[in-house]
């Protein structure tokens, strides 16, 4: 049942610490607890369990786990006939993990929308800590050497849970979207989550799915707790994603 009211976490707290997912508020949708940090056993802790951190600059790390879950299975993308024409076209390549601070530092600049990030300092040094870890992946579009789109988050078991893209030529960041569920259809992942629904998610092929169900699918899906590190060695032409090139 939802509350009215969020628990603070203070930082020396254990990972587990986080009051039950079906505790957060209806409104704003998903709001479960504030506080605590950023730490590597914290996070992989939260996202193991349905909750992730989502906050602006100069509020206290807020978690959510909003009802219903925006989900997408990666054979289940919809890849519309006007992009396959322009992947069809295109001269960009994807490539797997080679600069992953490029990729989140991309992802929290100003949109054009004149909008701020969320991806506050703290934040990306979190996920630069798990990256080193093997725990954080990037996604990267490449034209000419150039960065030019990309997605970044998060692999546990068989669960990729996605936190960003950003795309500095159109169409960049379904590139990497398609290239990622291509990996992830490849090795059998159960999902990726989408965190928050979106008209743009939604027109992709992901749904909306209850948060009871997703917290029951997480406990399998994100068992064993591994790092996943199969992710092609070399570059992939954007034109041979079409054909399912992922290796």
């Amino acid at each position: 049942m939802s509350s009215n009211r969020i628990q603070w976490l203070n930082a020396g707290d254990p990972p587990q610490a986080f009051p039950s997912i079906h505790a957060a508020m209806t409104e704003p949708d998903g709001l479960l607890a504030a506080g605590g940090d950023l730490s590597e056993e914290r996070l992989l802790f939260a996202y193991c369990h349905g909750i992730f951190p989502w906050y602006d600059d100069g509020q206290p790390i807020l978690w959510w786990s909003p009802d219903p879950r925006c989900v997408l299975r990666p054979s289940s993308l919809h890849v519309s006939r006007r992009l396959r024409r322009t992947m069809s076209k295109s001269t960009a390549e994807i490539v797997f993990n080679a600069d992953f601070s490029a990729v989140i530092r991309a992802c929290a600049e100003p949109r054009r929308s004149g909008q701020g990030t969320w991806i506050t300092d703290d934040m990306l040094a979190a996920f630069e800590a798990l990256q080193r870890s093997g725990w954080a992946h990037s996604i990267e579009v490449r034209d000419g050497g150039r960065l030019i789109g990309g997605v970044y988050g998060l692999a546990i078991g068989r669960m990729f849970f996605g936190e960003s893209m950003f795309s500095r030529v159109e169409n960049a960041s379904k590139y990497a979207l398609v290239a990622l569920c291509r990996v992830l259809e490849h090795h059998d992942f159960e999902l990726l989550d989408c965190q928050v629904l979106s008209g743009h998610l939604l027109s992709l092929g992901a749904v909306a799915m209850p948060r009871r169900d997703f917290s029951g699918l997480l406990e399998q899906a994100c068992d064993p707790g591994t790092p996943f590190a199969k992710w092609p060695a070399g570059p992939i032409s954007v034109s041979g994603l079409l054909a399912g090139a992922v290796t």
